[in-house]
């Protein structure tokens, strides 16, 4: 535009799509035999447009993957607009954002993709969280509504049915309440933690089926072993059979999930982008997302074919030959 410089409304620049901890344990993410829905996740742009101020950005969506022992992939997002952006709505029209779409927080966000997913053919066992969403009550609540376990990290001032601040709560458990227990393998191996886990009372509204309890609800901590001051807390919603090696378990899938978001970062570009309109933003992700299914499914079939072409080894022309518990030399020719 000659002699006037366009200021164009900047959706974010680029998405940082990997925190620790999203919705499910669709996740990320189960142990043998299970599926679970993982957490949504926040992303963040690596730097504002030098037309906006940081505060004033668009900057944060909300992303869930699905995972199981076969694989994982990225199947939910939605982008996040603040109140400076769903107030101005001459500033919504010209990026294109619908005249429909009004404020939502990240935990609305956060349930509107739980509930695509819960609605889809996939099936979904848990679902995990990091604390900015596990401390949201109206959050944990749909998933009990639809009779999904979860485990769910919650700040340390989260209070729970008929409990003190959880982190008071822990501090009152004996020494031998807390156990070594491993969350699954990490890069360097298994990751060991000192875990200690109480239940919960039941509510009656969501963990009975007439007079019998279908449901438990736990609370979890995890400490460092290393540094015993770093402990991390949790609220979990489960059937009466599992255990809390169960939970552990789940809740380590989170780390699966960020490295589903790694690859799609890496391999599929889901953080390069720059756009400045609503649809283009949601096209890219969902393209990047799309090229990080196929490669996931693309993998996976590899292997099982992998699997399939492996056979066993011909007969050797060594002349040794295991006999019981030795080994003896076996010359061809007629026997003598």
């Amino acid at each position: 535009m000659a002699g006037r410089r366009a200021h164009w409304p900047t959706i974010p620049a680029a998405a940082r799509c990997g925190r620790s901890s999203g919705p499910w344990d669709t996740a990320r993410s189960r142990p043998v035999g299970g599926r679970y829905a993982r957490r949504p996740t926040r992303s963040r742009p690596r730097g504002p447009c030098p037309e906006a101020a940081p505060d004033d950005h668009a900057d944060r969506g909300v992303l869930a993957a699905y995972a199981t022992t076969l694989g994982r992939a990225l199947v939910g997002r939605e982008l996040y607009l603040p109140k400076s952006w769903t107030e101005d709505r001459e500033r919504c029209r010209t990026a294109r954002v619908p005249d429909e779409r009004e404020f939502a927080t990240k935990g609305e966000l956060a349930r509107r993709t739980v509930l695509r997913a819960l609605a889809s053919p996939p099936p979904i066992a848990w679902v995990t969280a990091d604390s900015a969403y596990g401390q949201d009550n109206r959050f944990r609540r749909l998933l009990e509504q639809s009779g999904v376990g979860y485990v769910l990290a919650v700040p340390k001032s989260q209070f729970s049915v008929r409990c003190s601040r959880i982190e008071g709560l822990f501090a009152q458990a004996p020494d031998e309440a807390w156990e070594k227990i491993s969350c699954g393998d990490g890069a360097k191996g298994p990751r060991v933690y000192h875990w200690a886990a109480v239940r919960l009372p039941a509510v009656a509204e969501f963990d009975y089926q007439g007079e019998a309890p279908h449901r438990m609800r736990w609370a979890l901590a995890r400490r460092s072993i290393s540094k015993p001051d770093e402990i991390a807390y949790h609220l979990a919603y489960a059937p009466l059979h599992v255990t809390v090696q169960e939970l552990v378990r789940v809740d380590g899938t989170r780390w699966a999930i960020e490295e589903c978001f790694q690859v799609a970062k890496n391999e599929c570009g889901l953080d390069q982008y720059e756009v400045r309109r609503y649809v283009g933003w949601y096209r890219h992700i969902t393209l990047a997302m799309l090229a990080h299914a196929f490669l996931a499914a693309t993998a996976h079939q590899a292997g099982e074919r992998g699997a399939e072409q492996v056979k066993r080894p011909g007969p050797s022309d060594s002349q040794w030959r295991r006999f019981g518990d030795s080994w003896q030399l076996v010359f061809p020719g007629p026997r003598t």
